[in-house]
């Protein structure tokens, strides 16, 4: 199940961004707005922008955005490096 937003034609216009990069900029804005109000997890957000968990920490810091740093991420952190 997806969900789609139906944005008006006027507002797609108004947007100062070439047509091919519009959907991809949405998307990174919409995972840093949820993100930073800790409505989605960073995991979550990160795959709603397409990213990888570096990129989206680039976007983050970027953004002047901390990162919510917390015991399940430290977990998973340690599995990670755990499993190298």
């Amino acid at each position: 199940m997806g969900l789609q937003i139906s944005i008006s034609d006027s507002i797609v216009q108004a947007l100062r961004l070439p047509e091919q990069r519009i959907e991809q900029e949405l998307r990174w804005e919409l995972a840093v707005a949820l993100y930073t109000q800790d409505i989605l997890s960073f995991g979550k957000a990160r795959e709603l922008a397409e990213m990888d968990k570096y990129e989206f920490g680039l976007l983050l810091s970027r953004r002047g955005v901390a990162r919510h740093y917390g015991f399940a991420e430290l977990d998973d952190d340690l599995s990670y490096a755990h499993s190298e």
